[in-house]
């Protein structure tokens, strides 16, 4: 008697539950976004990237922003207008891009930003979720005839302003090291004075020295980027905080492209799995289930993503696969790396 009354309460709890859980989830899909409603309003998203980056945004030949943070800034504008290509670029030097979130100059930041404490509880932003895991690292000339970061004693570092200061002062301080920092407000400026000499050291995520590198061409020989990794720096996109719809969508778009990858899912192939008999095909696609209602998009909006974008694999592939940088932290949770598909039900 005693198990069949436990059970018996336990599936009044369990439907009351259910319709409190179905009551909030009803709540949450009819929640205003400004910030969603604004873009809509406009047809566009303003999005803050760098702009001159190697691998994350940088113009082609043909003026197309091209990268990693142009690619997670196109996600969200197909997630939320049907159209990747519905973007207004807002270039940003590192010193700018929170005070452009923070002013609404842009929706969006996706503009090789540091998840870091500081930013999140003292600037009034929200990181969303890892585009890039990466770190900081060093890039010297050939000539200069060193092979490790432990050899750079009395060197002098170019680096951007900000919080890479304080790694380069923890590195060589922790090291017993003695360093010159030589500043920059934006990374176009440094590189060129890295090249004409003015430093001895690059120093920037490991990412950026690798495509930079890689952009030399036949000069790349010329240059080495050194094995130490210095410090973790997680680059995550960032909205305004207090717009929680808005957040959702812009985390839930990079979450997409994951799961994509993990289920197969590609720009060539999405279309034949139309008529898949996967319940998580399905609800990822739309064909199923209400997941693009609690986000306030229509149903096919992770669909829409890899149509026009492609999943997390092709857009890394895309952006560093010639550089020769090893995808390494990127890859899959299931290949050894840190980007999880997290459930999408």
């Amino acid at each position: 008697m005693t198990v069949t009354t436990t059970y018996h309460r336990a599936g009044i709890y369990g439907l009351a539950g259910a319709a409190l859980l179905a009551s909030l989830s009803t709540a949450a899909a009819q929640e205003s976004s400004p910030t969603l409603d604004a873009v809509r309003e406009r047809g566009e998203l303003a999005c803050g990237v760098i702009g001159s980056s190697f691998g994350f945004s940088l113009p082609d030949s043909q003026g197309v922003m091209q990268g990693m943070d142009a690619d997670s800034c196109r996600a969200v504008a197909a997630a939320v207008l049907g159209d990747a290509n519905a973007v207004r670029w807002v270039p940003l030097v590192p010193s700018q891009r929170l005070t452009a979130l923070q002013t609404g100059e842009v929706d969006l930041l996706f503009a090789q930003l540091t998840w870091t404490m500081s930013r999140e509880t003292d600037s009034g932003v929200q990181m969303t979720s890892v585009n890039y895991f990466d770190g900081t690292g060093f890039l010297v000339p050939t000539a200069l005839g060193v092979s490790s970061a432990m050899e750079l004693d009395g060197a002098n570092v170019c680096s951007i302003q900000g919080p890479g200061e304080v790694t380069a002062r923890d590195f060589f301080s922790s090291n017993g090291m003695e360093f010159t920092p030589v500043l920059f407000a934006e990374g176009q400026e440094l590189r060129a004075a890295f090249l004409a000499g003015r430093c001895d050291v690059y120093m920037i995520d490991q990412s950026a020295l690798i495509s930079f590198r890689a952009s030399l061409g036949e000069n790349s020989a010329n240059y080495v980027v050194l094995p130490e990794i210095i410090s973790d720096e997680p680059l995550s996109g960032a909205v305004r905080k207090g717009d929680p719809v808005w957040y959702d969508i812009a985390r839930y778009a990079h979450i997409a492209m994951v799961n994509a990858e993990a289920l197969g899912i590609t720009s060539e192939n999405v279309d034949s799995f139309d008529d898949s008999a996967s319940p998580a095909i399905r609800r990822f696609l739309g064909l199923d289930g209400t997941l693009g209602q609690a986000l306030g998009l229509e149903p096919n909006w992770a669909h829409d993503i890899v149509a026009q974008v492609g999943n997390y694999g092709e857009m890394w592939e895309r952006s560093f696969g010639q550089s020769g940088a090893d995808r390494g932290a990127n890859r899959l949770a299931r290949d050894g790396g840190q980007q999880y598909p997290y459930p999408m039900r």
